[in-house]
């Protein structure tokens, strides 16, 4: 199912916005969330209200710490079908969840936050996971 890209566009936009770059192709799957280099944070969006009011805003704020991910992209379930299921393709040992974020260094995911672990939580909430994530596996960046 795909959904109205009107609809989609400030849903997209509240992740592009802070720095994530959307992957539209399996091609640009496989060269962002392929690569082995450094630490990569991949957001699969959602139009779901856990997508919204959770997962975005607590990605947003985590963010803000001062050790997190060097690159930063996202797929958007609903609308590019083939890039969302190579994307899903690199999370050996999850299933589809939307939405799910994961966590990426030199190539091997190292974190995962699935639908299951996103709905009974906050952004606060969620931010706070997921600084601990980014405090054990990616270095401060610089102010």
């Amino acid at each position: 199912m795909r959904y109205d890209p009107q609809m989609v566009q400030p849903m997209r936009e509240d992740l592009t916005n802070i720095g994530f770059t959307e992957l539209l192709s399996t091609e640009q799957v496989d060269e962002v969330v392929g690569s082995k280099d450094g630490t990569l944070l991949v957001v699969v969006n959602s139009v779901c209200g856990c997508a919204a009011g959770k997962a975005r805003p607590g990605v947003a704020i985590a963010l803000q710490n001062s050790a997190r991910p060097e690159r930063l992209a996202t797929v958007f379930a609903g609308m590019e079908m083939e890039a969302t299921n190579q994307t899903r393709s690199y999370f050996h040992g999850y299933p589809p969840s939307s939405p799910q974020i994961a966590l990426f260094k030199d190539g091997e995911l190292v974190h995962m936050m699935e639908r299951h672990d996103i709905e009974g939580r906050d952004a606060h909430e969620i931010s706070s996971v997921l600084t601990g994530a980014f405090d054990e596996h990616c270095a401060a960046v610089a102010g």
